[in-house]
């Protein structure tokens, strides 16, 4: 058995021990990398951990560090009410806005992580106030990523673009962002739809933050409407304020706090987007910063970093680059490329691409990919504009993965009203989904009208 098949196998085995066992499948990935690594490809222990995505632990890192101190001065409560003003008390259109924040800094120009990393604790914050699905509104963020992440001008755009001139393939600037454009906000609106995005279109939020039916008496977390309480008995005896009102967010830190971490949270943008810097330096250190300025406030702040996040996303994209060392996407690739049919490789190749972008890098897999299909395209009919959409499309869409930058970011954000495990195993799940259902549908769509 080469060593491709047992890079395969491994990756099925601990995938499958990582879903039904309790045990963080980062540590997984690190066993199966070692072993694997060191006995299938004669690899010392060095060049294993040479495959472990800093940038991307980083970024985790760095980003949930700067969150975590947003989170607790308040200034997130103060984001989320002015957001929610923005669209006129309207609750159903907050996933779609931020679907649209993140789909618009993707298009011009963002790496799809960086805009995930800005918008998606902003939104997940919404999903926590206002009792959203937390899945729906990370999801939502993730697909906006990956539906502007295609323009002419975007990271996507430009290397798949470019890929394809490289390889005679000619460029189909317009065909792949619109398919990427399209596919995405479908699969946003059946989110919407199925995670409850209906039922917040009767509600609204009143002067005061609560949410109020359409009835006119504010709304449980399930949509139910109820008689409005006296404001005068809001409070508990304890003076907690109920749960169906929102804190003032100056309750937890003072103006001067909320200003500085706006103000971090708007240099991290302007030098991850416009200069184009990395986000987990630019996160880390703007947290650093805060904490400097208010050492006391914020000295456990750290513990609220996501490591077991960390954990996972680290060793599975070490065990990543052992899969890709291994050869194993190009033997599957070129074995499908050599089938009689090319409609039937060319759906192979998308699953492909989608199955290891799941638990890789989406921007590393493109240029692998894409030259793979060049057989398929010349000998087999296929439209190569729509082809490569195909491909390009079904590597991205599976972002939404807990293994993948996108996703994780969404894992390690997750609001507090939510058990971390219940929530993994919601992003798990409809990354399975996506996964296998997606690659399907997205080849019907592009590859088949034009075989």
């Amino acid at each position: 058995m080469g060593p491709e098949w047992i890079a395969i196998l491994a990756l099925v085995a601990l995938f499958v021990v990582g879903t039904l066992l309790p045990i963080n499948m980062g540590a997984l990935a690190y066993v199966a990398a070692w072993l694997v690594g060191m006995y299938a490809l004669d690899l010392d222990e060095k060049e294993i951990l040479a495959g472990i995505s800093a940038d991307l632990v980083l970024t985790l890192i760095g980003v949930t560090y700067l969150f975590a101190i947003a989170r607790q001065n308040g200034t997130v409560d103060l984001i989320v009410r002015k957001a929610v003003a923005s669209v006129g008390g309207r609750v159903a259109l907050i996933p779609w806005v931020m679907f649209a924040v993140t789909a618009v800094i993707t298009a011009i120009g963002a790496a799809s992580p960086a805009a995930c990393a800005i918008i998606g604790p902003i939104a997940l914050g919404f999903a926590g106030r206002y009792k959203i699905s937390p899945l729906m509104m990370g999801m939502m963020v993730v697909h906006g990523a990956q539906a502007g992440g295609f323009s002419p001008i975007s990271i996507y755009g430009t290397i798949t673009n470019s890929v394809m001139e490289d390889a005679g393939l000619g460029a189909s600037h317009l065909t792949i962002f619109f398919s990427s454009l399209a596919v995405n906000t479908l699969m946003a609106a059946i989110l919407f739809v199925v995670l409850g995005g209906r039922k917040l279109m009767s509600v609204r939020m009143d002067a005061d933050g609560e949410l109020v039916h359409a009835g006119g008496g504010t709304t449980s977390a399930a949509g139910e409407a109820r008689v409005h309480p006296d404001r005068s008995d809001a409070r508990s005896a304890t003076g907690a304020t109920p749960t169906t009102g929102t804190p003032n967010p100056g309750d937890a830190g003072s103006t001067l706090e909320h200003t500085l971490t706006l103000l971090a949270f708007l240099a991290v943008a302007v030098v991850a987007l416009v200069f184009d810097k990395n986000i987990g330096f630019a996160a880390i250190t703007a947290a650093v910063v805060l904490s400097v300025l208010t050492p006391k406030a914020y000295k456990d702040t750290v513990k609220q970093i996501a490591w077991p996040t960390v954990l996972l996303v680290a060793g599975v994209s070490t065990y990543a680059t052992i899969l890709t060392t291994a050869g194993s996407p190009e033997f599957v690739g070129t074995w499908a490329a050599g089938l009689g049919a090319a409609a039937i490789g060319a759906l192979i190749l998308c699953y492909v691409g989608g199955v290891v972008s799941a638990f890789a890098s989406s921007t590393a897999l493109l240029p692998v990919i894409i030259p793979i299909a060049i057989p398929l395209v010349a000998e087999g009919g296929l439209s190569a504009g729509l082809f490569v959409a195909a491909l390009a499309v079904s590597s991205t869409i599976v972002d939404v993965s807990p293994f993948s930058t996108n996703g994780a970011l969404m894992l390690a954000n997750k609001p507090d009203t939510i058990d971390e495990n219940t929530y993994y195993r919601q992003i798990l799940t409809y990354g399975a989904i996506v996964t296998l259902v997606g690659p399907l549908l997205v080849w019907a769509a592009l590859v088949l009208p034009g075989w």
